[in-house]
């Protein structure tokens, strides 16, 4: 066995999922007409955004917007569509990629907007497309320990600014085409936020148990992704290949471990790409159905997007 960890936590469940939705529409082809003079200048055909990953749409806060208000509303909804009370609750995460400022913590405002209790912590978690799960797993090992028996765990993403941004430098810069390559994983991200609600399963046989899981690092490829407020610098190409690598390995990691290799009734993702997933399938001889998508509708929430499905399409 290579790499981090393979974890078991004995009693934390997920008790509840909620999505709330950036209420402005923002197709594809409304970015490439943005983007129609940068496209012309470097003789690239539109389209390639929805042929090469798969979004058709995404969704955008209003501009100048308080985003992280989506986080605190997913909290809110979590709380109420749960029925359990804002003061048991023992630990608030904010999992986003991206926010207005970098102190205080965002999990600071949705522990006071919440009224949460003086007792409960609060703090971020930032890993990109990974942190939401990462909170999850820290949440269900502190139900095990005894520390907690409840935690809270948000993600507002507001990438409205990185992909104005984006495209004004592209449209009025001497941009070059590889400038347009490498911008390209930025205009496929959208806005959007999640609540998560774990908790201790004996108090909640109707919660989905959390069983366990599998880390495997790649570290070696951390330069193959860089992003800021303003966008993101991305070599596709080895995202592609390494990332899915790095899957295969930890698919297989993970069946010495779990029953993975009987087979599973549904398989909830990251979405970077329709092409990552067909991909994965491919390599692991996985049924393409078995996996929901929001992508082509939702774009690339980051952490947000692997609960924001399980929100849309759980039961």
């Amino acid at each position: 066995m290579t790499g981090n960890q393979t974890y078991r936590l004995n009693n934390a469940a997920l008790l509840h999922t909620v999505a709330v939705e950036a209420p402005e529409v923002v197709t594809t082809a409304m970015l490439e007409e943005m983007l129609a003079p940068a496209l012309e200048r470097h003789r690239m055909p539109s389209g390639k955004i929805e042929q090469l990953a798969g979004v058709r749409e995404r969704r955008w806060w209003p501009k100048d917007g308080d985003f992280v208000a989506g986080a605190v509303e997913a909290g809110r909804r979590a709380l109420a569509e749960s029925g359990v009370d804002p003061s048991d609750i023992g630990l608030v995460v904010n999992a986003s990629v991206t926010r207005p400022h970098l102190e205080p913590a965002i999990a600071a405002r949705v522990h006071h907007e919440l009224g949460l209790p003086p007792g409960c912590l609060a703090f971020d978690i930032t890993n990109a497309c990974l942190a939401v799960v990462n909170g999850i797993q820290l949440a269900g090992t502190m139900i095990d320990a005894g520390q907690i028996e409840y935690a809270l765990i948000v993600a507002s993403e507001g990438v409205r600014h990185g992909q104005e941004e984006t495209i004004r430098r592209l449209v009025e810069t001497d941009s070059k085409r590889s400038d347009m390559n490498e911008a390209f994983a930025t205009l496929t991200l959208g806005c959007g936020a999640v609540g998560v609600l774990v908790s201790r399963a004996d108090r909640h046989p109707e919660a989905h148990r959390i069983i366990g899981g599998v880390s495997r690092s790649g570290s070696e490829h951390h330069e193959l992704c860089i992003g800021t407020m303003d966008g993101m610098v991305t070599d596709n190409k080895r995202l592609f290949t390494e990332g899915l690598a790095l899957a295969v390995r930890t698919w297989q990691d993970a069946q010495n471990e779990f029953d993975w290799a009987d087979g599973m009734d549904w398989y909830v993702a990251h979405q970077t790409s329709t092409a990552h997933i067909d991909g994965l399938c491919k390599k692991l001889g996985l049924d393409r159905a078995q996996f929901p998508l929001t992508l082509p509708t939702f774009g690339n929430m980051g952490p947000a997007s692997l609960p924001f499905t399980l929100a849309k399409y759980g039961d």
